[in-house]
C-alpha cells in the first residue's frame, strides 16, 4: 500500500483487515489467515484535525522514571514507520496471534522496499465520495 496523502486511521484499518485475513472467504478468528503487507511512503501520511498536536504516544525504557512521551507530529517527522505500526497494533488482537500478525507488517519511509522479488500486488483504499 502506498501511504501518500492517506489518512492514518483509514490506512491502518485497511492494513489491519488484510493482516487478520478478514478479506478472505475462509477467515477464522483464531487462525492466522492474513497476508503480508508492505506500506511505502510512510513519511507522507496525513493526520486530520489537531491530532498532530494533541495525540501523544508513550513508551517506557524499563528504568525507574523512564516514561518517554512524544507528540504525533514529532513522531511523524522523526519515525513515521512507528506511527503506522502503532495505529495498526491497536487494531489487532492483543494475544500471541496479534503479535504474529504484526510481524507480517513491513513499513518503509520511502517508495523503495526490498520485497520486489515477491511481486507484491498494490492495494488501494476505496475512494469515498462527498455526500450530495
Amino acid at each position: 500500500m502506498d501511504a501518500t496523502n492517506k489518512v492514518l486511521g483509514r490506512l491502518a484499518t485497511r492494513v489491519a483487515r488484510v493482516l487478520c485475513g478478514k478479506h478472505r472467504p475462509h477467515y477464522l478468528a483464531y487462525q492466522d489467515t492474513g497476508d503480508f503487507v508492505v506500506v511505502t511512503n510512510a513519511d507522507k501520511i496525513l493526520l486530520t484535525g489537531s491530532k498532530g498536536e494533541d495525540k501523544v504516544y508513550h513508551r517506557h525504557t524499563g528504568y525507574p522514571g523512564g516514561l518517554k512521551s512524544v507528540r504525533a507530529k514529532d513522531l511523524a517527522v522523526k519515525y513515521p514507520e512507528r506511527l503506522i505500526e502503532a495505529a495498526v497494533r491497536g487494531m489487532l488482537p492483543k494475544s500471541k496471534l496479534g503479535r504474529k500478525q504484526l510481524k507480517k507488517l513491513k513499513v518503509y519511509r520511502g517508495s523503495s522496499h526490498p520485497h520486489e522479488a515477491q511481486k507484491p500486488r498494490v492495494l488501494t483504499l476505496p475512494v469515498r465520495r462527498a455526500a450530495s
